[in-house]
């Protein structure tokens, strides 16, 4: 099960809002989402979470590129929601290259058989999700995108269960983010 949540900064503090993520295929979805919930530009902070396997947090500063943090690659990899998050820059992947290859190989029939061999590859229905051996174990992103509001990089990356709640603690937004939890 999922939880995602939006938490925008305004000068009065934070205001959370529950949202949906059924439309959203891309990160410029996400990011353009995070916009709408904005308040004069100010900082908007997307939260993703998927019992105690995985967080992420997205930031989102005006017209300013997001900023991406995820708790655990190898687990969002397995989440169509993660998968919005991985995207190639953030696993430092040439943008395309995933696509390229696989249509290169499907063009020429690499298979890694000579003719006539028998193809004793495993079979992988599962094309459309990242390869986990692809993407890194453990934390990746900005770890210091939490950092100037009060929740530094040491203590992010120490966070498990419950995480959001405690990055809203540390925000001072915890009491706005459960009323929409």
């Amino acid at each position: 099960m999922y939880f995602a949540a939006l938490l925008a900064r305004t000068e009065d503090g934070w205001e959370a809002s529950d949202t949906e993520l059924d439309d959203v295929e891309t990160l410029s979805d996400l990011t353009d989402l995070a916009r709408e919930a904005s308040v004069d530009e100010d900082t908007v902070l997307v939260f993703i979470e998927q019992e105690d396997a995985w967080f992420g947090v997205v930031r989102v500063d005006g017209e300013e590129d997001p900023r991406i943090f995820v708790s655990d690659a190898t687990a969002a990899a397995r989440s169509s929601y993660g998968e919005i998050l991985l995207t190639d820059e953030l696993l430092g992947r040439e943008p395309g290259a995933e696509d390229t290859i696989a249509a290169l190989e499907e063009l020429v029939g690499l298979d890694g058989t000579e003719d006539g061999e028998p193809d004793i590859t495993p079979d992988n229905d599962d094309d459309d999700e990242l390869d986990a051996d692809a993407v890194p174990a453990g934390p990746i992103g900005d770890t210091g995108i939490l950092a100037d509001l009060g929740l530094p990089e040491a203590e992010l990356l120490m966070l498990r269960t419950d995480a959001l709640v405690e990055i809203a603690d540390a925000l001072g937004a915890a009491e706005v983010l459960e009323t929409v939890r």
